[in-house]
């Protein structure tokens, strides 16, 4: 059902540079993507993976017969694109958002990486499709090792090794999209990166640290060739949220139409600067330009928001769902987008329009899936992939049932090429 995908830097048969003492400015791990071991038959990574970087590669993609008719060979200039999904206020989707762009980038021929940093780990158990606690708990004792969680340790715990690429899970039915799994544990390092990230200019033991995330998940992504990673978020303003956030290249933020999530946009607007300007100076201090994990200046770039959670009246939002749909438009154009300007964190006015993209930064409005979501669920697919068969009706149901898969579909799809438009081809302000 899900297939694991070795990552070329953890090969058991590749040769390990020997380590002896821990890692310090004299020891610094080598480029994101370097040889840590060797690639899988007919797959040669990149040698070097800075981020935000143009990465040149020749890759012979070969799926196990069964998952893709094909085998292509191609040649081509890639830039990684980290993506963090965030809102502090839960449940408006994010889970469901990731899973869904992720495999829908991918169904129109990206690599992507999802990244479950949610110690909930939903993400991971809708990929996986545990059903309790007993196959958690199962995944954990075998997988434990392949974790978010598991390959920071290095760097928390100061072992006297590198970080190296996770083992990845690739996801059953869509080739080219993998799961780095989330972990329970991780909310442990919580504590320890935010003194970190106050005290590291001060205190030299830390400066590992702030820079770990960001290179544990671009040297996970290089290892699959990846060109998006969607980085799965906890609600809540943490350390680790707030390190994902600044060192991601883009922010896709979640809602729902309700108060509560214009209340969100309004501290979003606060909360979004502050971080900035922290990042801005934590990557020019020299304890962290020095460290093995060296903080990256940031580049983060509000894409805008997506809607859902909410019941469609004749194909369009019922009025009193609309009405909050269009608050959170306002939040976004009169508050969130001024705060955001004035810290550079916008793309261009014509990069948003090109890609239809209006003053509320709105990129989706998706309702209520209903009665479909226990079919993904039972499936382990998005609803907008469901077959005929996975629908389980006939006649008139099936029908309508269709007609509506093929809705979600031409959202997702949309939602996708917007996003793939505004980061293939960016404008900064």
């Amino acid at each position: 059902m899900v297939q694991a995908s070795w990552s070329p830097g953890n090969s058991d048969t590749a040769p390990r540079q020997a380590v002896s003492r821990r890692l310090s400015v004299a020891h610094r791990p080598g480029a994101v993507g370097g040889r840590g071991g060797l690639p899988p038959a007919g797959l040669a990574v990149p040698h070097r993976a800075e981020r935000g970087a143009l990465i040149p590669y020749r890759a012979i993609r070969q799926y196990p017969a069964g998952k893709a008719a094909f085998e292509t060979a191609t040649t081509r200039e890639t830039r990684l694109r980290k993506i963090a999904l965030f809102n502090h206020k839960g449940g408006v989707s994010k889970t469901t958002t990731v899973f869904n762009l992720g495999w829908m980038l991918a169904n129109l021929g990206h690599r992507v990486l999802m990244v479950d940093s949610d110690p909930q780990c939903n993400l991971t158990g809708m990929v996986l499709g545990f059903k309790g606690a007993d196959e958690l708990e199962e995944f954990y004792e075998k997988q434990g090792q392949n974790t978010f969680r598991s390959g920071l340790v290095p760097a928390f715990e100061a072992q006297p090794k590198e970080i190296q690429a996770v083992k990845t899970v690739e996801v059953a039915g869509r080739p080219g999209l993998h799961l780095l799994a989330g972990d329970l544990r991780l909310s442990e390092f919580e504590v320890t990166l935010g003194l970190a990230q106050e005290l590291s200019a001060a205190i030299g033991a830390l400066q590992n640290l702030p820079g770990s995330l960001s290179f544990l998940i671009d040297k996970t992504a290089s290892a699959i060739s990846a060109d998006y990673v969607l980085i799965d978020m906890s609600p809540g303003l943490g350390s680790i949220n707030q390190n994902l956030v600044v060192t991601s290249d883009y922010l896709i933020l979640p809602t729902s139409p309700d108060v509560f999530s214009v209340m969100a946009i309004d501290s979003l607007a606060r909360v979004l600067p502050r971080w900035k300007k922290w990042a801005d100076q934590a990557s020019r201090l020299p304890v962290l330009q020095q460290a093995a994990y060296p903080f990256p200046p940031p580049r983060l770039k509000i894409l805008g928001t997506v809607v859902q959670k909410f019941r469609p009246r004749s194909g369009k939002p019922a009025k009193a769902f609309q009405k909050w749909i269009d608050e959170v438009g306002e939040a976004v154009g009169k508050r969130l987008k001024p705060a955001m300007a004035a810290e550079h964190m916008l793309l261009d006015d014509q990069t948003y329009a090109a890609a239809g993209v209006d003053a509320s930064l709105n990129l989706a409005t998706i309702g209520d899936f209903n009665g479909l979501i226990s079919r993904s669920q039972e499936f382990l697919t998005p609803i907008f992939a469901l077959t005929a068969p996975q629908l389980k009706s006939g006649g008139a149901v099936l029908e309508n049932t269709e007609a509506s898969r093929d809705r979600f579909y031409a959202d997702f799809e949309a939602f996708a090429n917007r996003v793939i438009a505004m980061t293939e081809d960016e404008g900064v302000k």
